[in-house]
């Protein structure tokens, strides 16, 4: 079968398209053969040796694909070859087949597309975590996400207006925030040209907001943590600037805030009956119409490369993905 391969940490351009020998379910697991793969940031770190794992080389990228059950292995009952399912799993979906365990599989909507599919867990799946479990967001209160054209942000964008809050979107340029309220931003702030804490403070009317989203890191951080409400939540989700901010400890004392770690793989390792709730509810809004995932970009595996680097380079708005 063919596979995207690392096979030394590097670049996404030190990646290399080849044939390989395809993989075989151990117990427990299936094969799956993949029609989607979603690409994601931690992509960008893993094949750099910058990710909170490091898996050894040669190995593929992807965490995320929609496919088809093709095998199972022993002990396996809850699918069977032919079912439509979303996977996930550390690595291994920048491949036409990809192992993964039973238990982590989520079938596919009978309307839902294989790309749609393939851009579900990651974003969404991180989102609803951070915003529900770890936010406890509430109808009502007001949301700001930053990187809002971004998959996460996007994904965060959305999910905020079907939990009741008022959303405000900031991103570096109007084509991004005219995105961002398509998919149901009440507010944006172009963080580019204004100063983000001045932007809080006049449309809150100096209440702050409750809940930040922040997949960035970097500059704003700090900006948007002043711009918080008393008793609001501050989720740190990720670092795509490529800065971890070092924010005065002042600042959550002086706010009555609290600032939040969300580490969605870890959640979904150490409590996956819980995140299997999740992505079910997840699922039914998408049913329902009440989510719509925007695929920014599709790209067939030999370019999986310029998926990886337009992805770096901010390019991607919503979620690119890797068509098998």
């Amino acid at each position: 079968m063919r596979a995207v391969t690392c096979r030394v940490y590097g670049t996404p351009d030190t990646l290399v398209v080849e044939d390989v020998e395809p993989p075989t379910p151990g117990r427990g697991q299936v094969v799956v053969t993949v029609k989607a793969c979603g690409v994601n940031f931690p992509d960008t770190l893993i094949i750099r040796g910058l990710y909170q794992f490091k898996p050894p080389p040669p190995f593929s990228p992807g965490s995320e694909v929609a496919g088809i059950v093709k095998k199972v292995g022993e002990g396996v009952e809850t699918v069977k070859p032919g079912d439509r399912v979303i996977a996930f799993g550390a690595f291994g979906g920048f491949a036409e087949e990809m192992v993964a365990e039973a238990g982590a599989l989520v079938p596919v909507p009978a309307a839902m597309g294989f790309e749609t599919a393939a851009s579900v867990v990651m974003t969404y799946g991180t989102d609803l975590h951070a915003l529900k479990d770890r936010a406890q967001l509430r109808p009502g209160e007001t949301l700001l996400v930053l990187g809002a054209a971004g998959g996460i942000g996007l994904a965060a964008v959305e999910l905020g207006r079907v939990m009741g809050a008022r959303v405000i979107a900031a991103a570096s340029s109007d084509e991004k925030l005219a995105i961002c309220r398509q998919h149901g931003a009440d507010a944006v702030i172009n963080y580019s040209n204004e100063d983000l804490k001045a932007r809080i403070h006049a449309l809150t009317g100096g209440q702050g907001v409750d809940v930040v989203v922040d997949p960035v890191g970097g500059a704003h951080s700090e900006a948007a943590l002043r711009g918080m409400a008393w008793n609001g939540r501050f989720l740190v989700i990720g670092f795509t600037a490529g800065d971890i901010p070092r924010i005065p400890l002042n600042l959550p004392l002086l706010k009555g805030c609290s600032i939040v770690g969300v580490f969605w793989g870890s959640f979904a390792a150490r409590d996956p009956r819980h995140n299997q709730q999740n992505l079910r509810e997840l699922l039914s809004w998408f049913e329902a119409g009440k989510l719509k995932s925007r695929i920014s970009a599709r790209y067939p595996l030999e370019r999986a490369a310029d998926a990886l680097n337009d992805l770096l380079h901010r390019k991607v708005m919503g979620k690119a993905v890797l068509v098998v």
